[in-house]
């Protein structure tokens, strides 16, 4: 069997592992910032029990590599946007967090921390397990894979029933401490592949005539906040909206347009410049819900976002009335299509 220390060098190696994120509930329980994906640079120099400045050098001379498996400094309104989905306090102006991949990442690279290299032992064990296990037909593979689709019902029990379960086993748990945390964690990361396999599904099998070219979405994701919100009021406005104000600042009481529609509705927006890796989340909703319906008592009531929602978020939008402008959407509308909601 490969040594350990191997990860270290092989980058090619670590790129073939990287799926594997649940070994490291498996070495240590892993504590995360409020959203259930990222942590911060103090957070994960605990994890492998090393300083900080042991994770920032290595940052420094890895940059690229980590940031292409999820590590991200925040900064302006991302950095904003970010406390408010987590709900961190935090005063400083930058702040750097990493998925649970780019952890995974850290863990191939960081020499001084016995944490990390229990991690990489437990990387090559299950790598030497998967190559010398007999493979099925990768042909009859492939066309199951095809004809699969996903139910979102099974999403929901997996994060309403199955996860909290574990959480309760967990916290009366004693010698299974960490095969329960490790089985959690492996219910958790399906969870989060059905997630990222119907959102991959809506984008394959939406409709596809009339799609403009790529560089529309590529100049939005270029876009600071400010941008892209003063990019839909130019929208509102080409559609007849008369009376739009982009809010801006930190007192727009979770609103960052108001507009009334050609028929003399008034409307508000929520503008989100996410990567599109990223998805809009049930708790984000609610919040805009409460904006929008009771502080402002609004008639039509658009989130936009230049990534996916997820299927949680969508209910509460069809419950709630509220209209989810995804990618997708958005951009048919930039490229020329008309919202039904504006009709």
């Amino acid at each position: 069997m490969i040594n350990e220390s191997v990860l270290l060098e092989s980058k090619s190696l670590r790129d073939s592992v990287l799926e594997q994120t649940d070994v490291l509930d498996r070495v240590k329980a892993l504590s995360l910032l409020p959203d259930g994906m990222h942590v911060t640079t103090a957070m994960i120099a605990a994890y492998f029990e090393v300083g900080l400045e042991a994770i920032k050098s290595l940052v420094k001379d890895h940059r690229s590599e980590l940031e292409t498996n999820g590590y991200r400094l925040l900064t302006g309104e991302e950095l904003r946007s970010f406390k408010d989905l987590s709900g961190i306090q935090s005063h400083t102006r930058s702040l750097a967090i990493y998925s649970r991949r780019a952890i995974l990442n850290v863990a191939m690279l960081l020499r001084d921390s016995e944490v990390a290299r229990q991690v990489r032992v437990y990387l090559l064990d299950a790598e030497y397990t998967a190559r010398t296990q007999p493979v099925e037909n990768s042909a009859r593979l492939d066309a199951t894979a095809l004809d699969d689709r996903i139910d979102q019902r099974i999403t929901h029990i997996l994060g309403q029933t199955v996860v909290p379960m574990f959480n309760a086993l967990i916290e009366t748990s004693g010698e299974q401490r960490r095969e329960l945390i490790a089985l959690r964690a492996g219910v958790q990361s399906i969870e989060r592949r059905l997630q990222q396999h119907h959102a991959r599904l809506q984008r394959l099998e939406s409709p596809r005539e009339n799609r403009p070219l790529a560089g529309v979405m590529a100049s939005m994701d270029a876009m600071n906040g400010r941008e892209f919100e003063e990019h839909i009021a130019a929208l509102l406005r080409r559609d007849g909206c008369t009376n739009v104000v982009v809010q801006g600042g930190g007192r727009d009481r979770g609103i960052d347009i108001t507009a009334l529609t050609v028929d003399g509705r008034r409307l508000v927006a929520q503008c989100k410049r996410f990567a599109p890796h990223l998805s809009i989340t049930s708790p984000e909703l609610q919040k805009f819900v409460g904006a929008a319906k009771v502080l402002h008592t609004s008639e039509v009531a658009l989130f936009v976002a230049t990534c996916p929602f997820t299927r949680d978020a969508l209910n509460i939008a069809t419950e709630s009335g509220i209209a989810a402008v995804h990618r997708g959407l958005l951009e048919e509308w930039s490229a020329g299509a008309t919202l039904k909601i504006l009709e």
